[in-house]
């Protein structure tokens, strides 16, 4: 615990924090509450083998949760360690909820107050050293070139080594494709790839694009199995050299470009086909028209997008509107995804179709990418010491609780992800080249499913 914190908690009067705490959860959580709590003078709440216990460690945890109660205050106190949770954490996100939609009781939380004093919730102890606050007064300057480029730097230019510890050997960060129970996560990245080769109808000697590249995945794959000259754009320097790399490890450099450019910075079009995988995140709403209709002038006539995006469920509305944004006093914004924006499905599709594009396909992967999340949060568990070496503790942190609460909201449906499969129809003629019926799905897993690797003409 650092001296700043050992300050904090020693003005904090332990035994009476401690009583008021175990009070408020009980009020809150019942006498028979679904999960375990130990608390720092040894005594408990809930049953100790409950399929999730939280362990508070320090007084620090209380002074995180009364100045931000709700989700924001417990993302705190497991980042800076004040407070540890094993088993499933899932449960955290559906406890969350229930606290923040019932609210506080006024009498219980008072005496936590008390207990803790407010001096102390005057001056708390400091945020982890991991978030980041990009909201407020700034709020009206997202998504510009440079602050889109310092969020994903945020996220992505942390570590390759860390991120080949969580995400396996294909360096994949989006959801899987699983055709089997039996299906490893290598063998449903690749799934994936194929499948969005597969949807783009690619061919030897087409030009293909695909936007937020990240280690290189994807233009790989096209242009190792289906004989494609590909370019892949980030704004991640890390990704860029990581990609470069790999695609000379491959062999592939007379066939793949890696560059460092905005998406909104390429001209050298037309591409007969583009892809997008897991970057639209980072596209807010301000920037919809700019993205789908600069992706349109880039596309040949009768040429493919495929979308492949996280999205909110129908009716996720603040103020009257359909919400895109995350919550800025959230754990994901302040720690994950600084500025990221999430759009329902529906509103994705008329986006669009607004800008000239004609949709022809949508699929949902969600419980793919709870599945997905749950190989990446094993892989973490697995090798904990080395992961915490690479980036830090509180990092490592974020990273467990991220993956674990949106593996539940992925399974409970707060959370979907779609690949949307669009076509630049050709002016006045509507001549799109699909085929009668889709043709992407068979043998996708099977050794023969894939083409054989090719090269480009």
């Amino acid at each position: 615990m650092s001296n700043f914190a050992t300050r904090h908690a020693q003005r904090i009067r332990p035994a009476k924090a401690i009583r008021a705490a175990r009070d408020l959860a009980r009020v809150v959580l019942g006498d028979d509450p679904p999960i375990c709590i130990l608390f720092p003078d040894g005594s408990s709440l809930g049953p100790v083998d409950a399929a999730m216990r939280v362990t508070v460690r320090s007084t620090d945890a209380f002074a995180h949760m009364l100045r931000a109660p709700g989700e924001l205050g417990l993302a705190r106190a497991y980042v800076s360690g004040a407070i540890d949770v094993e088993g499933d954490i899932g449960l955290a996100i559906d406890l969350q909820e229930r606290i923040e939609n019932a609210g506080l009781p006024v009498r219980p939380a008072l005496a936590m107050v008390r207990a803790v004093g407010l001096d102390v919730l005057r001056n708390p102890p400091p945020p982890p050293p991991e978030e980041i606050r990009t909201g407020g007064r700034m709020s009206f300057r997202r998504h510009t070139k440079s602050r889109d480029a310092a969020s994903i730097s945020h996220h992505y230019d942390v570590s390759n080594e860390f991120y080949r510890l969580v995400l396996g050997p294909s360096m994949t960060y989006s959801c899987a494709a699983f055709s089997s129970d039996d299906d490893t996560l290598e063998q449903a990245q690749q799934n994936k790839y194929e499948l969005v080769c597969r949807k783009l109808g690619l061919a030897p000697g087409m030009r293909l694009l695909d936007v937020g590249c990240g280690w290189g995945g994807m233009v790989i794959h096209a242009a190792k199995y289906h004989g494609v000259r590909a370019v892949g754009v980030t704004i991640s320097s890390a990704q860029y050299e990581h990609a470069r790399s790999a695609v000379a490890a491959a062999g592939l450099e007379h066939a793949v470009e890696i560059r460092l450019q905005d998406y909104r910075d390429i001209a050298d079009g037309p591409f007969d086909a583009i892809s997008s995988i897991g970057m639209f995140e980072h596209v807010g709403l301000s920037q919809l028209e700019v993205y789908f209709r600069g992706l349109k002038s880039l596309l040949r006539p009768e040429g493919r997008l495929l979308n492949h995006q996280i999205g909110w469920p129908p009716g996720n509305r603040r103020f009257g509107r359909e919400r895109t944004d995350l919550n800025p006093r959230g754990f994901v914004q302040r720690y994950v995804f600084p500025d990221g924006e999430l759009h329902e499905i529906g509103n994705l599709a008329h986006s669009m179709q607004a800008t000239g594009f004609e949709v022809r396909h949508i699929e949902t992967l969600r419980e793919h990418y709870a599945r997905t999340l749950r190989f990446w949060g094993a892989n973490l568990d697995a090798d904990w010491a080395s992961a915490a070496a690479m980036v830090g503790e509180g990092r490592a942190r974020v990273w467990k609780l991220y993956m674990a609460g949106s593996a539940a909201l992925f399974d409970t449906n707060r959370l979907q992800v779609h690949q949307v499969l669009a076509v630049n129809v050709v002016d006045r003629t509507g001549r799109a080249a699909m085929p009668w019926r889709p043709d992407w799905d068979h043998r996708l897993n099977t050794p023969g499913g894939a083409a054989e690797p090719m090269l480009p003409r």
